[in-house]
């Protein structure tokens, strides 16, 4: 009996981690293709390796409305958001407003803030030890979108747009 117990935990866990894994790798092959600029940050970590910490433009923008909705000294609380954003012709998210709903004629990226501070999908990216002087060119995220307004960080491209390998 603790046999047919513990092989049923084990295929239920396989099977809740493999829907999660394809869940991923559908919003990355079916996500809206989206640049948000950085401002970054090229940290070095010696237990986790090299990476660049991300901070986003947009950021600025989303923290200037907030503030001016709920006072210039309070922090913003703990809470998840929607930004509603316009692209360019590169695909560039271009700040519109904070929004509840997404519109037809742009499109919503999820946001959550806390403990004071504003993230998007992710806030950090790795990247493969001696290669850090590559990512140096980096000025975008490339992110993938789903309907929902939830991102995956997929890659990191340059000024003239074209994806750091």
């Amino acid at each position: 009996m603790n046999k047919l117990i513990a092989s049923l935990a084990t295929l239920f866990v396989l099977g809740v981690v493999n829907a999660a894994i394809y869940h991923k790798e559908q919003h990355i092959n079916n996500g809206t293709e989206v640049l948000l600029e950085l401002a970054p940050v090229d940290p070095r970590s010696l237990m986790q390796g090299d990476y660049m910490i991300l901070r986003l433009a947009i950021t600025n923008d989303i923290q200037s409305s907030l503030k001016s909705t709920q006072g210039k000294d309070e922090k913003a609380p703990n809470h998840d958001g929607l930004v509603s954003v316009t692209l360019d012709n590169q695909k560039v998210a271009r700040f519109l407003a904070l929004t509840k709903d997404a519109t037809p004629d742009s499109m919503v990226l999820r946001y959550r803030i806390r403990n004071g501070r504003l993230k998007f999908g992710t806030n950090a990216f790795f990247f493969e030890e001696g290669s850090a002087a590559a990512f140096d060119k980096a000025r975008y995220g490339v992110f993938k979108v789903a309907a929902d307004g939830d991102m995956i960080l997929v890659d990191m491209a340059d000024e003239s747009f074209k994806r750091i390998k």
